[in-house]
């Protein structure tokens, strides 16, 4: 009987016709398929800035922040490549159908441009931190925003260079745009193959997070810490995981219909791996705080309670509320998560930038 009703569905909602709409219009319906909302993802590339003490070195910050749009440009210009493939599917899912494709109000010319024009920006930007100084000094601009007692300062080993530590691999620009364009091949693999393997699609999922890491690293020309990667790679499997035990539990018997891979994946055996994952994101963020160098002699272990409930609120909201398809929804719409993220942020920045050594 399900079957029956997504056949037909499917095929009242094959092709809906669009409306023609001017240029305005059709340009705020591209940056709607974008997703701009998704974007909070790419904040990661800030992790490596923010860790490594550079965060109050004005052309560190300039390069991250170069860095940060790049993504928002490549991963909007993915989106639009996923909606285009994935049009029929979209208008079986109760969110997504109300997409711009999938809706029928943005015509696929447009989303083709928009895509285009995107990935140009995306390679334009990262041709632009070619010509961007690596060090310099603090960012007297930023220290005065600060009241003085806080004595805002930069981390004892952040000392400002101009020197390239990857210069003997071809310049941390080089390997930015190295890394861009593995995002972009990783995301087209995606969505034509990867997200239809069992498990495959969950761990694409987690290496475009950890490109984002190594792409907000290598764009500040600071060294790679083994333990930003750790994190992040069981940080976003967890989130994987959860946006697959979602999908399973709000479509249900439609789940096949629209994403065939659904019907690979149980809840036991989602439940059982998110359980597994969720140990050891807690886990290795403690022994980060632990015995990295740049986690602030030890101090940073005072946000450990921080990770756990947020890690604990989101596993609440997963299996409570039904949410977890959306990461970046769940950040948006959820106060807990939201104050787990600022109180965090605050106590981490406190901790390695105010305090002194």
């Amino acid at each position: 009987m399900a079957k029956s009703t997504a056949d037909r569905a499917r095929t009242l909602a094959a092709e809906l016709p669009v409306a023609p709409l001017g240029a305005l219009a059709q340009t705020r319906l591209v940056i709607q398929a974008m997703r701009p909302r998704e974007w909070t993802k790419n904040l990661l590339l800030f992790a490596g800035v923010f860790f490594a003490g550079h965060l109050l070195q004005g052309a560190a910050l300039a390069r991250a922040v170069i860095a940060a749009v790049a993504f928002c440009a490549a991963s909007g210009a993915i989106y639009i490549f996923n909606d285009l493939l994935d049009i029929r599917r979209d208008r079986l899912h109760p969110t997504k159908r109300f997409r711009p494709l999938a809706a029928g109000t943005l015509g696929k010319p447009a989303a083709v441009a928009g895509m285009l024009a995107a990935t140009a920006l995306a390679f334009i930007l990262a041709a632009l931190l070619a010509r961007l100084p690596l060090g310099g000094a603090p960012a007297a601009v930023a220290a005065r925003l600060w009241p003085p007692a806080l004595s805002l300062r930069p981390l004892a080993h952040a000392v400002p260079t101009a020197h390239d530590p990857y210069s003997t691999v071809g310049g941390s620009a080089a390997l930015f745009a190295l890394s861009l364009v593995a995002y972009f091949a990783l995301q087209v693999a995606y969505s034509l193959r990867l997200k239809h393997i069992v498990l495959l699609d969950v761990f694409a999922i987690a290496a475009g997070f950890v490109l984002r890491a190594l792409a907000g690293a290598v764009a500040v020309a600071v060294p790679i810490s083994p333990w930003l990667y750790l994190c992040t790679v069981l940080l976003s499997l967890f989130l994987g995981l959860s946006k697959r035990r979602q999908e399973v539990v709000l479509l249900e018997e439609g789940a096949v219909a629209h994403r065939q891979i659904l019907e690979e994946y149980s809840l036991p055996l989602l439940d059982q791996l998110i359980t597994v994952v969720t140990s050891a994101t807690i886990i290795a963020y403690s022994l980060y705080t632990f015995q990295s160098e740049t986690a602030g002699d030890r101090r940073l272990m005072v946000t450990i309670p921080f990770a756990i409930y947020g890690i604990f609120r989101y596993l609440y909201l997963v299996q409570q509320k039904r949410m977890g398809g959306n990461p970046a929804e769940v950040l948006l719409r959820d106060r807990h998560i939201q104050a787990v993220v600022v109180g965090w942020v605050a106590i981490a920045l406190f901790v390695l930038y105010v305090i002194p050594r």
